[in-house]
C-alpha cells in the first residue's frame, strides 16, 4: 500500500499536507460546482447511499458522529439530516471549512485528520468521502479512525478506485487525464488541481488492497462495495 499521497515534486509528509490544504484552498469557491458537475451529479448518489449504510448509528440519539476531511460540508449535511445522532465535521483547510459553515448547522472544527484532538474511544461513528486519498500517510489515518472509534463504533471511507473492468478503467483513465483537468482548470482556475486529483486516484491502492490494510490497523468484520461500475468503493470497518 502507499504510504501516502503524492503530488509532483513533494518530498516528504509535511510538504504533501501543505501542498494539498493550498490546493483545496485555491478551488474551494467552485467545489460544490465542480463535484456535481464532473460527476454528473452521481456523486449526491454516492453520499446517500453511504450514509443509508450507516443509518442504524445515525438514529440513535446518543451517538456521536464525525465526518472528517469534510470539505465543503456534503457528506456532513446528509448525515446531520438522517437522524437524531449528533454530527460534527472537520478539515484542516479553511477556505473548505468557511464554505462549510454557510450550509452545515452542525458542528466544524478545523484539524488534521491525522492529528485530530478528539479523546480515544469517543466516537460510534467516524466517516470520510473522497478526502482519505489525499492524506499524507495513510497508515497513520487508519489508525487514528481506530483510536477515535469506540468499541463497537464503525468507520466509513467512501472513495474513488480503479474500476476493475480493464476496458472501463481504461475509459475512465481517459477520462480522467484528459476531459476532468480541462474543465476542472477552466471554471476552478486551477489546473494543477485537477491534474493532481484523478493522479492521487490512480495512484491509491485498489478496494481490497485497502480493506486489507484496515483489517492489518484492526479493524474487524472490514467489507466494501463498488459503486457506478467500480469508480467509487465504499469501506466499512467496526472497533470490536
Amino acid at each position: 500500500m502507499s504510504q501516502g499521497t503524492t503530488p509532483a515534486g513533494i518530498q516528504d509528509e509535511q510538504q504533501a499536507a501543505t501542498w494539498v490544504r493550498g490546493m483545496f484552498g485555491r478551488i474551494a469557491p467552485r467545489y460544490d460546482l465542480l463535484n456535481h458537475l464532473l460527476s454528473m451529479n452521481i456523486d449526491r448518489y454516492w453520499r446517500a447511499r453511504t450514509v443509508s449504510r450507516v443509518s442504524h448509528i445515525l438514529t440513535r440519539p446518543d451517538a456521536r458522529v464525525l465526518d472528517i476531511c469534510c470539505g465543503t460540508g456534503d457528506l456532513t449535511l446528509a448525515l446531520q439530516s438522517r437522524g437524531r445522532a449528533t454530527v460534527y465535521g472537520s478539515d484542516f483547510c479553511h477556505p473548505m471549512m468557511v464554505a462549510a459553515r454557510r450550509k452545515v448547522k452542525s458542528s466544524l472544527f478545523e484539524a488534521d485528520a491525522l492529528r485530530l484532538p478528539v479523546g480515544g474511544a469517543t466516537l460510534d461513528l467516524v466517516t470520510v468521502a473522497f478526502g482519505f486519498r489525499n492524506l499524507a500517510n495513510y497508515q497513520h489515518g487508519l489508525k487514528e479512525l481506530w483510536r477515535i472509534l469506540k468499541p463497537g463504533g464503525t468507520a466509513a471511507i467512501l472513495e474513488f478506485s480503479t474500476p476493475p473492468n480493464p476496458a472501463l478503467a481504461q475509459l475512465y483513465g481517459f477520462y480522467s487525464r484528459a476531459i476532468l483537468p480541462a474543465i476542472g482548470g477552466l471554471i476552478s482556475g486551477s489546473k494543477d488541481a485537477y491534474t493532481y486529483l484523478p493522479e492521487s486516484v490512480r495512484k491509491f491502492p485498489a478496494a481490497g488492497d485497502l480493506a486489507d490494510q484496515m483489517r492489518a490497523t484492526g479493524f474487524s468484520n472490514v467489507r466494501f462495495e463498488r459503486m457506478t461500475a467500480g469508480i467509487v468503493a465504499l469501506h466499512l470497518g467496526d472497533r470490536l
